[in-house]
């Protein structure tokens, strides 16, 4: 049976070159970069070496990047760093309705904490403007927090002009790049950005390492307590094997990036276009055009998400409803719903996002299998009558 992955928004394949550059940091140059002797010194410079690398992929300082566990908890560090350290500035914080959990969760914890937050509406593309951010910041305003592109629906935020917003009102602007880092061009720099979470295994690298810039000036007390590793904060030894393979997966992603984008955004949009040519009343989610290049979200009407998620699997076609980090749930997307769609549509998406190693025979057997999929779970659907 033919496979193809469309799932690589959930994680990626840990490639070959990324593997290499590990092996030697499980098994030889295995010192505690702590440690002040030759073992650990090794370790400590291939731990530099990547910050480095990081760095240079967002336009960042390398002492401005800090190595965590993964995006989770890069987004939990900023936002509640933010809420304890500047509390006596104001307890009032901005995000938006289409945040992943990560952001979402940690915001409800704040509320039953005394913070008060403001949960930006989306439009019908899960975008949210300049001026609605600008409208909703008071005196009391301590963190905007909002995403620089959808991990559902795949749509791009107005990052550059929600940070040159926040760097005048003297708030500080905080957005969770899981899924644009090393998808797309990011100067935190140019773009007036703060923080930004990023996660590996999301571009290639391994999983359970991320990192979360901070702008130098910053200073947020750690969410992990017991060492002094990372400039006192984050502590815990390092995971060095994970750290190297996140640089140079982060240095891989970013080469020859436009390149990669154009053939990632012909076979994305050789799905959107074609798909609704062979399933009547199919809906495109997310932004038509200002979306991110390997994401393609439909809802296809009248028939369930998770059956057609079952039945491309037994045809070998691994795709997903939505985040990986609420499979588990019943519920419809709390993105999809935002952006209006009633829980009947919703439960009928489908999400497919491409990596670099996507091909066009990939694309082509989508095309084939998810029609006669659709088909297939329409005719057993009471609700449908086409």
């Amino acid at each position: 049976m033919k496979r193809v992955y469309l799932d690589n928004a959930a994680t990626t394949r840990l490639i070959p070159e990324v593997l290499n550059e590990m092996m030697p940091y499980m098994t030889e140059v295995y010192g505690n970069p702590s440690s002040p002797h030759y073992f650990g010194q090794q370790s400590q410079m291939a731990v530099d070496r990547a910050r480095q690398q990081v760095a240079d992929a967002i336009n960042a300082e390398a002492n401005e990047i800090i190595f965590m566990s993964g995006g989770s908890e890069a987004d939990n560090t900023a936002i509640r760093g933010v809420a304890e350290r500047y509390a006596k500035k104001g307890r009032h914080i901005i995000t938006t309705a289409v945040e992943h959990h990560a952001v979402l969760h940690t915001c409800q914890m704040l509320e039953k904490n005394g913070y008060e937050v403001t949960y930006l509406p989306v439009d019908e593309y899960g975008m949210v403007t300049v001026d609605q951010v600008r409208e909703a910041i008071r005196p009391d305003t301590i963190l905007v927090s909002i995403m620089f592109a959808n991990n559902e629906v795949g749509t791009i935020m107005p990052i550059p002009e929600i940070g040159e917003l926040c760097h005048e009102k003297g708030v500080l602007f905080h957005t969770d790049a899981v899924q644009a880092v090393g998808h797309l061009p990011i100067d935190v720099k140019a773009m007036h950005i703060d923080m930004l979470s990023m996660s590996a295994h999301k571009f290639h690298g391994p999983k359970g390492t991320g990192a979360l810039y901070v702008r130098k000036g910053i200073v947020l007390p750690p969410l992990i307590y017991g060492g002094a590793q990372e400039r006192n904060r984050r502590a815990g030894t390092e995971n060095v094997p994970g750290i190297v393979g996140m640089g140079k997966a982060i240095e891989l992603a970013c080469t020859d990036l436009d390149e990669k984008n154009r053939r990632m955004m012909r076979l994305r949009d050789k799905l959107i276009e074609e798909l609704p040519k062979r399933i009547p009343e199919i809906k495109l989610n997310g932004h038509p055009t200002k979306r991110l290049p390997n994401n393609v979200n439909f809802s296809i009407k009248y028939i369930e998400g998770e059956s057609i998620l079952l039945m491309l699997d037994l045809n070998g076609i691994a795709a997903s409803s939505g985040s990986a980090c609420t499979s588990g749930s019943l519920d419809p997307s709390h993105v999809l719903l935002a952006m209006g769609l009633t829980h009947e549509i919703a439960h009928g998406s489908v999400r497919m996002t491409l990596c670099d190693e996507t091909s066009e025979d990939d694309i082509d057997y989508v095309l084939e299998v998810l029609p006669k999929v659709a088909e297939r779970l329409r005719k057993m659907s009471p609700l449908y009558h086409g």
